[in-house]
């Protein structure tokens, strides 16, 4: 019964018995089942031994070649012998194919794993499959419940930060009239900082609630081994580790710190231009010109980009030195937190700090003062980052892929989707499937 033939197509069950290419291209495959416990019973267990008649049906598999296969399964029906089994005749099934399936089971499972582990859209696996897009989503569906039903990693330093998924969603209270919030616009993601883990789960909103909710829903034990949570300067993120993770310590990610610096210089570059000039910037304005080299660092300038800067700003008065007052706090800023990872001495990290709030208490500039202050309020926090050296790269990387799903698949209707999506797409690493080729 088996030949080379169906050795090739290697789904267990059923034996090829005769293929031939129609006018179209195609070829179609005949099968017959190869398997006896094909004739058990499903309602009972026993086996068949009495034919009731044939059937054909044309299940559906992986592509194979350029033209495809069409598989025609002429199967038997079968009496069961077994007085009190309520289902009286079958028809055969193998593990591939069960009864009344229009796709293999391989073909269900390569279709779920497309979207999975190589990052496919819903759409593009379905049209490369031929299949329909509930069917592909299904399949998705159950391939993922592998990656949420699999225990956390162990994880020593968490990250938590947000993303934006869309707008907000109201509905009114038909009862009441109040209107109510049905969807946020943030999603609050939770990373392995440290590891390979990836996003660890994701929860619609970005309250103190929210974060608590999802940590309740780990282990215990898995939350007394983190020993850092690193975030961006979020006061609410703040609150709620300091309630559910009260043994951790925080630290400030120095990413968001320097963004607030340069932050500052263009609001400062703002303000000034309108004071001075009674208007806003133009291209022919040197602070104009130089907006881009303010915000880059010293050492990504060459010498020649930092004097023509240093030098057009000097001679443009008012405008000038209050921007390069900014740009040296700035920069002080950043020679502080460059001393994480270098072994600095509490010495050396207080002299740099005292240098950063000396020059802005001295500088006179309003939006310098309250850099300032807020790098005071956040001094424990930006202190336990120069001394561990923890970032939070790691969720700002996983923020920029969930931003890429969401545009592949032209956006989310559907956030438990999106977040089902991007749990997985972000987890590749950690599975061993980041080099996962589509099938």
């Amino acid at each position: 019964m088996f030949n080379d033939t169906t050795l090739l197509l290697d789904l267990d069950g059923v034996s090829v018995v005769r293929v031939e290419r129609l006018a179209d291209g195609i070829r179609r495959v005949h099968l017959v089942t190869a398997d006896e416990t094909a004739r058990v019973c499903p309602g009972c267990g026993v086996f068949a031994s009495r034919v009731k008649g044939s059937a054909t049906t044309r299940p559906r598999d992986l592509p194979y070649g350029e033209s495809g296969l069409e598989f025609f399964w002429h199967k038997r029906r079968w009496w069961c012998r077994e007085p009190s089994c309520p289902r009286r005749s079958f028809t055969e099934q193998t593990e591939q194919i069960p009864a009344s399936a229009r796709i293999t089971l391989r073909l269900r499972a390569a279709a779920g794993r497309r979207i999975r582990d190589a990052g496919s859209t819903v759409v593009r696996a379905a049209r490369d499959l031929h299949l329909s897009w509930p069917t592909v989503m299904h399949a998705f569906r159950d391939q993922a419940r592998e990656v949420v039903d699999a225990p956390l990693p162990e994880v020593d330093v968490l990250g938590i930060d947000e993303t934006r998924r869309g707008r907000l969603r109201w509905e009114q209270d038909p009862g009441t009239g109040k209107w109510h919030l049905v969807r946020d616009r943030w999603h609050t993601g939770f990373t392995d900082a440290l590891g390979t883990g990836g996003l660890l789960g994701q929860v619609e909103g970005r309250s103190v609630a929210d974060v608590l909710a999802w940590l309740a829903t780990t282990p215990l034990t898995w939350r007394k081994s983190i020993t850092h949570v690193a975030t961006g300067m979020s006061a609410t993120y703040r609150a709620a580790v300091r309630t559910g993770l009260p043994h951790t310590t925080v630290v400030v990610d120095h990413f968001h710190v320097v963004q607030l610096a340069n932050k500052m210089l263009s609001a400062i570059r703002r303000r000034t231009t309108a004071e001075v000039r009674g208007r806003r910037g133009r291209a022919t304005d040197p602070e104009w010109k130089a907006r881009r080299r303010l915000l880059r660092n010293r050492e990504d300038l060459t010498d020649e980009q930092f004097a023509a800067m240093w030098n057009a700003l000097l001679g443009e008065g008012t405008i000038g030195q209050t921007l390069l007052r900014a740009w040296i706090a700035k920069e002080n800023l950043r020679n502080l937190l460059a001393l994480a990872r270098t072994g600095a001495d509490r010495n050396q990290v207080g002299h740099a700090r005292w240098k950063f709030l000396t020059w802005c208490a001295d500088s006179d500039i309003p939006e310098v003062r309250q850099l300032a202050v807020t790098v005071d309020r956040w001094w424990p926090e930006i202190a336990a980052f120069i001394d561990a050296g923890h970032s939070n790269a790691k969720s700002e990387g996983i923020n920029r892929v969930t931003k890429l799903v969401a545009r592949a698949a032209f956006g989310f209707r559907n956030a438990d989707n999106q977040r089902l999506r991007t749990r997985c797409v972000t987890t590749r690493r950690a599975r061993g499937h980041l080099r996962t080729a589509q099938l």
